[in-house]
């Protein structure tokens, strides 16, 4: 049987969290950092996500080669991500070489030499990475959704950063970005799989304890705008996004609006999904997404779709939007709630995403949430609370549109807004 996690802080403020999963030969480690690419100034651009890569070019006592060969030579493997609000870095071994995993952890975020030559190669790689993003619409329209509906503020900026801005970036520059984010009370270290905690704080002690302690950071409170972000392209497909402003982690209604958004557009049972393409066959994909942040939120509806079929689409769109929220149904919701319980439960059966989830949650909530309460959160969703959450959603009044590919029909955004009855 898994036991409960357990949650112990340092003398630095580090905290520690981990959970022992039985039968497992292996564990995720990992440390997510309370920083991202909304922490970062505007001359800044992409050091978030830069320095993730940089992490892993070389330290005081290791090669970038080494590292990757320390890991590789007992099986295990590393990865990072970076977000608009956090860093993560992973690693996955046998239960056996959590030692080794926990001090490369450690190493590369302590002790990262951000060599002149690596970085200069990074770069490189990064700014090739920048240039195939803008090659994949179904991923640029949400970024172009993001600075719509942000404007002028890090949280609507792209997470990659320019070309410009990181090939700018000096050891110096990052160094400094480090110091200032990458402190012991911004940070979780997180494991789960075949690891004893107490062990595990052991390590942490050792090898994290010349960690300093946080200190004050300015972060703007985000304000979302919305706003029209649209490119003629030649494409096959006109990319579609229609957002609205959502809900932030804490709110009310948080539970509610995953649950609106299953219905609406997540599974081949949503409403999107039967009337858009199944009935009509308007478009090959479409869903419903909601995004929340610690002080803002954006949800909407994405589809690909033939610059003919623009005209009937939109209005079909917004149709079942509004009609889910004169009238959801009881067995859609309980439908939707047994997805969120599944899609959250068979989830937790990897260490990786259990190791995530324990992290995010003390970032992101202070505490950790248990999966008993997780699961009554979901159950207490009802008809009139998805009803509730809905008209909130559609009466807000501003509206964000992100479009890509041969869009000339496409409606302006004033006559789109008019049919949510926003403007």
């Amino acid at each position: 049987m898994t036991q409960a996690p357990r949650v112990t802080t340092l003398p630095n403020g580090l905290r520690v969290v981990s959970v022992h999963m039985p039968h497992l030969e292996s564990a995720a480690i990992g440390i997510w950092v309370d920083s991202g690419a909304r922490h970062e100034v505007h001359q800044m651009h992409g050091i978030s996500h830069l320095l993730e890569h940089m992490a892993f070019k070389g330290t005081k006592r290791r090669s970038a080669m080494q590292i990757a060969e320390e890991i590789e030579a007992v099986g295990g493997h590393v990865n990072a991500y970076t977000s608009r609000e956090n860093t993560a870095y992973f690693i996955r071994v046998l239960k056996n070489d959590v030692p080794l995993a926990v001090d490369i952890l450690a190493d590369i975020l302590q002790e990262s030499v951000f060599d002149p030559s690596e970085l200069e190669r990074e770069q490189d790689v990064v700014i090739q990475e920048i240039g195939q993003s803008l090659d994949t619409p179904d991923e640029l329209i949400f970024d172009r959704l993001q600075e719509s509906a942000y404007p002028d503020q890090a949280i609507g900026r792209t997470i990659l950063g320019t070309p410009d801005s990181v090939g700018g970036m000096t050891p110096d520059i990052l160094r400094g970005h480090m110091a200032r984010n990458y402190r012991a009370q911004d940070m979780v270290l997180s494991a789960a799989g075949a690891v004893d905690h107490d062990a595990l704080v052991e390590l942490a002690q050792e090898k994290f304890s010349r960690l300093a302690q946080s200190m004050h950071r300015d972060l703007p409170h985000a304000h979302y705008q919305g706003g029209d972000a649209r490119e003629v392209k030649d494409l096959e497909q006109v990319h579609l996004v229609m957002a609205l402003e959502g809900v932030t982690y804490d709110d009310p209604d948080y539970f509610a609006s995953q649950i609106f958004t299953t219905v609406l557009g997540e599974g081949m049972s949503s409403r999107l999904f039967q009337e858009v393409r199944e009935k009509r066959g308007l478009c090959y994909s479409i869903y419903a997404f909601s995004s929340s942040f610690v002080d803002t939120g954006i949800a909407g509806v994405y589809a690909g779709t033939g610059q003919d079929r623009l005209g009937e689409l939109v209005p079909v769109v917004i149709g079942e939007m509004q009609a889910l929220a004169g009238s959801v149904r009881s067995d859609e919701v309980a439908r939707a709630c047994a997805q969120l319980k599944a899609g959250l439960l068979m989830g937790l059966e990897s260490p990786g995403a259990r190791c995530e989830q324990m992290a995010r949650h003390l970032l992101i909530r202070g505490r950790l949430l248990t999966n008993t309460e997780l699961v009554e959160k979901i159950d207490s969703v009802d008809v009139t609370a998805v009803q509730r959450y809905a008209e909130r959603m559609l009466n807000r009044p501003k509206l964000a549109v992100s479009a890509l590919g041969p869009i000339t029909r496409l409606e302006s955004t004033a006559k789109i807004a008019a049919r949510f009855g926003a403007v």
